[in-house]
């Protein structure tokens, strides 16, 4: 379903950083490179992982990893973190940002504050049936088959009153 994680396990952990707002296509084109660069050269204790990189949608960056392979350690992580906040820092972008919620309207997905969630929620535009974009999903088979939900099914659900 995925760029080239076809054979990935499902239980392959998946890290999700969100952008708090769209990213254009050329920064898309632009980006995906950057990400397979990153997942080609990610290692754990010297170890090659088996990992890739994509842009979901576009506002979410997707880390994957078969543990199978190689597990992801501590300073692997770090790496990932630290090539986060550069590609941030470098398209202008916020993707650690966890209080931005992505939801799904009529005419697409739409990132908003948790403050602006919760009017867009008071207002009546969205509700318990809304589907929300869940970022944290930690696995490729949760990533495929949860990460949109209902609003009311989701973590979201606890940090706004329905």
């Amino acid at each position: 379903m995925f760029h080239n994680t076809a054979s990935f396990a499902p239980q392959s952990r998946v890290w999700i950083y969100q952008a708090d707002r769209p990213l254009s296509e050329a920064d898309i084109a632009a980006i995906n490179p950057q990400l397979h660069s990153f997942a080609e050269q990610w290692v754990s204790h010297n170890r090659q992982l088996k990992a890739a990189g994509f842009v979901l949608y576009d506002r979410f960056v997707v880390l994957m990893v078969d543990e199978n392979a190689a597990d992801a350690s501590g300073c692997s992580i770090d790496k990932s973190v630290a090539f986060m906040k550069r590609l941030g820092a470098a398209y202008e972008r916020d993707f650690f940002d966890r209080m931005r919620f992505t939801y799904q309207a009529g005419d697409g997905l739409h990132t908003v504050s948790r403050d602006e969630f919760e009017a867009l929620l008071a207002a009546g535009r969205i509700d318990a049936d809304t589907l929300v974009c869940d970022t944290l999903v930690n696995t490729k088979e949760g990533l495929e088959q949860h990460f949109l939900k209902r609003l009311a099914d989701s973590w979201h659900a606890r940090l706004v009153a329905l």
